[in-house]
């Protein structure tokens, strides 16, 4: 196995658990979160704060942001700004397709290729590049399936000397969210950290509010309170609705109430 991994950051939950397991996993870790003008950015502000947690309990992360500035007003999502109103409801609806950003895993992984090689060349060791993609995203997002990794791992071969000296950790393609979030359970306890400080340092939701709380409509909130459910565990973020902040039981009901009119 790699000594070294580059582990992409979106702040989410799903690649906060993957980078807790590269912690486990790997001598050194260097995480890059990208601010691409999402509508979400507070996720930008959890990742840090999970870094900066992290390190307080002596796990050290080399951490950057990277900004690609002047590409929002040409990307057609409804996760950027100016992009039009994040859709509601289960995350298997087929209004889920409106969140997608065209190609942004391809751009993502492509940069973390290339710190991952340059780590790689300098050390004189294999890299690999961690990617937090999980089986719930398969049939919306088509970036996050595993003939899409095979391609951009074939160019990215074809098109750079001493690629083989990059691989791939992608521990959670055939799992879903609730799956990820009982292996981050179990990896607080491994690295002697607090599951509640971790997990509040991450976001979900695609509608914050400008006060920075999580909602619990839109369908990545709905698919995340799931999860805890499926966990048993209350979920440690602030909700918020258009009355103010509401405690996590009142979220938890209105996503039970999504999830059984899904089912029906």
């Amino acid at each position: 196995m790699a000594k070294h991994v580059v582990v992409s950051l979106s702040g989410g939950m799903d690649s906060s658990t993957l980078l807790l397991r590269a912690i486990n996993e790997y001598d050194t870790v260097t995480g890059i979160s990208f601010d691409y003008g999402q509508k979400h950015r507070v996720e930008l502000e959890r990742a840090q704060s999970l870094i900066d947690y992290l390190a307080s309990k002596g796990h050290k992360v080399n951490y950057r942001q990277i900004k690609l500035d002047g590409l929002v007003d040409l990307l057609d999502s409804a996760l950027v700004t100016g992009g039009d109103d994040v859709p509601e409801g289960h995350y298997e609806q087929d209004n889920m397709k409106e969140t997608v950003v065209p190609n942004r895993n391809k751009m993502f992984a492509s940069i973390t290729q290339a710190v991952a090689l340059s780590i790689a060349n300098k050390t004189e060791e294999t890299c690999d590049i961690a990617l937090g993609i999980h089986a719930g995203d398969h049939a919306v997002y088509p970036d996050c399936r595993q003939e899409f990794r095979d391609a951009d791992d074939a160019a990215f071969r074809i098109g750079n000397w001493d690629a083989e000296r990059v691989g791939y950790f992608t521990p959670y393609l055939d799992t879903d969210k609730f799956g990820i979030l009982k292996d981050g359970e179990k990896l607080c306890e491994i690295l002697g950290i607090d599951f509640d400080e971790v997990y509040k340092r991450t976001n979900t939701s695609y509608k914050p509010y400008p006060s920075g709380n999580s909602d619990y409509k839109s369908a990545s909130s709905v698919e995340r309170i799931e999860a805890f459910i499926a966990l048993g565990r209350k979920d440690p973020v602030q909700y918020e609705d258009e009355t103010g902040e509401v405690d996590y039981e009142v979220a938890k009901a209105a996503v039970e109430k999504v999830l059984a009119d899904h089912v029906a």
